[in-house]
């Protein structure tokens, strides 16, 4: 089996720190998430190849046997399940169609859609974060189906993610749907970075907010906090 050489970036320091000082560190470096300009050259079906023969090479690395019943088929599942399941909201053509409608019930008061569950994977080291979205908005004379507000969620959830920057896509995403600044956002989630690997801590989790436009205020924050907790 023929291994591919990937050359590393050498000399990339974030804040002069090196990616071996920095370790573990919950850091993210750009709003966007990092993506390449020819992201989208290459087809789904070219990419699920392309991953199922550099993924049975990790196998091959580790010292699994690829010619056991049980594991032959791993790579081509692991594939499509990048590209169609867990890494889908990193395809633009994966974003859901949102469409706005009068607000002919006229209510002005905040809107929470509380306990939405995601699954997303953490983008240092690829496994699972897990957790709840509450995200809650106050119409400026248009709304969207409640259903949206998931979908919202879920496609960004889908790539690797660091939560702070799922909480502000997901934040920006609403205000840019919703045409309005009246928008609130929050994450609790835990990271098996965290809790699997490294420092081993199953007990603690990570919670991430966005308070925008008159959430920005702190009856409101009290208020948002009073209906997720109830």
């Amino acid at each position: 089996m023929t291994t591919e050489t990937i050359p590393k970036k050498n000399g990339h320091n974030l804040n002069g720190f090196s990616p071996e000082d920095i370790g573990d560190d919950h850091l993210f470096t750009n709003l966007d998430t990092p993506m390449k300009a020819n992201a989208f050259k290459m087809s789904n079906e070219e990419k699920k190849k392309r991953i199922a023969l550099l993924f049975s090479e990790i196998m091959d690395v580790i010292g699994l046997d690829l010619n056991d019943d049980s594991l032959r088929g791993t790579p081509d599942r692991v594939a499509k399940m990048y590209i169609e399941e867990i890494f889908s909201g990193l395809d633009p053509k994966n974003k859901p169609k949102v469409a706005l409608f009068e607000n002919k019930y006229q209510y002005n008061q905040m809107l929470v859609e509380k306990n939405i569950t995601f699954y997303s994977n953490c983008e240092h080291h690829f496994v699972p974060i897990i957790g709840k979205a509450h995200v809650a908005y106050k119409s400026s004379g248009k709304v969207i189906g409640l259903s949206k507000l998931n979908r919202i969620v879920q496609y960004y959830a889908k790539r690797p993610q660091v939560q702070e920057r799922l909480t502000n896509q997901i934040a920006n995403e609403l205000k840019t749907v919703l045409e309005t600044e009246d928008v609130a956002v929050i994450i609790d989630a835990k990271h098996l970075c965290v809790s699997s690997r490294g420092v081993k801590d199953d007990t603690s989790a990570t919670v991430t907010t966005y308070y925008g436009g008159e959430f920005n205020d702190a009856s409101k924050i009290v208020e948002l906090q009073n209906y997720i907790n109830n």
